[in-house]
């Protein structure tokens, strides 16, 4: 799996605000490295503290719902017109689609459960989107 950023998308900034927190805390080791552009980066890994805090968090079954925060639908909500807006969002979501299931074909997951557990998920949204939005492009109801 390529990243988690087709779920869970967080601004580059906070990424590096979140790192330099995590390593305060101890939860992350951080080294630099040289690249071919001459500027140096950092690599941060996952300390043992770090490691520990993450097993745990991962045994502790979230309780919310995500929230959804779709332009397509906030748009319908306040009145545009069903048509032209179900007809671009059906295609965005069907290009989605695809870019999904070309992943799986070219992995089925042999790797790590998770990551492709997850890529069925994304695959079975994406459907569900498509789906909704033909059917308002069709006769304007789901």
């Amino acid at each position: 799996m390529r990243s988690v950023g087709n779920f869970w998308k967080v601004p580059h900034s906070q990424i590096y605000r979140e790192a330099e927190r995590l390593k305060g805390a101890g939860h992350l080791d951080c080294r630099r490295e040289e690249t071919p552009g001459g500027r140096p980066r950092k690599v941060y890994s996952l300390a043992e503290r770090g490691k520990r805090e993450l097993s745990r968090w991962k045994e502790q079954p979230p309780q919310e719902l995500p929230e959804l925060r779709d332009p397509g639908l906030l748009k319908l909500f306040f009145g545009a017109d069903p048509g032209p807006l179900a007809e671009t969002r059906r295609a965005a979501h069907q290009r989605k689609l695809e870019e999904y299931e070309a992943r799986k074909r070219e992995n089925p997951g042999s790797g790590p459960q998770g990551p492709w557990l997850s890529l069925d998920a994304g695959i079975g949204h994406e459907r569900e989107w498509v789906r909704f939005w033909s059917a308002i492009a069709r006769d304007r109801r789901p």
